[in-house]
């Protein structure tokens, strides 16, 4: 998956645990959302591969705080109801706005370019 910007990480440690910070400039909601799937996934494959494994021989799971900016975008959650969205395909389009049903909670959020939003996925 090719970032459309440099990635940049920033590594906070304490004695336990190593929080990745990661930067990845202006995204596609879409784009962002596939590369929190996969950060989510190696983990999960991770935490399966360290069941079989002594506690001494165990892989520490990694965690991460991304911030990204998006494009003009509306999200719909699992409680929003689509009539809550006030535009029609026309009115995306005249907006240069994309919108996506995603299977968080809420109902409908705006982000858009200048508004700095951040996805902790923590361990």
């Amino acid at each position: 998956m090719g970032l459309k910007n440099a990635e940049k990480t920033t590594m906070i440690e304490d004695t336990k645990k190593t929080v990745a910070f990661r930067d990845l400039g202006c995204m596609d909601y879409q784009e962002a959302w596939t590369y929190q799937e996969n950060l989510f996934a190696d983990i999960v494959a991770k935490k399966i591969q360290n069941r079989n494994l002594p506690e001494d021989q165990q892989i520490t799971t990694p965690n991460y705080l991304l911030f990204v900016e998006h494009p003009h975008v509306y999200t719909l959650g699992k409680s929003g109801k689509p009539e809550h969205l006030l535009l029609d395909t026309t009115g995306l389009e005249a907006h240069a706005a994309t919108y996506y049903k995603i299977n968080r909670g809420g109902d409908i959020t705006y982000h858009g370019p200048g508004q700095l939003v951040g996805y902790p996925i923590l361990d």
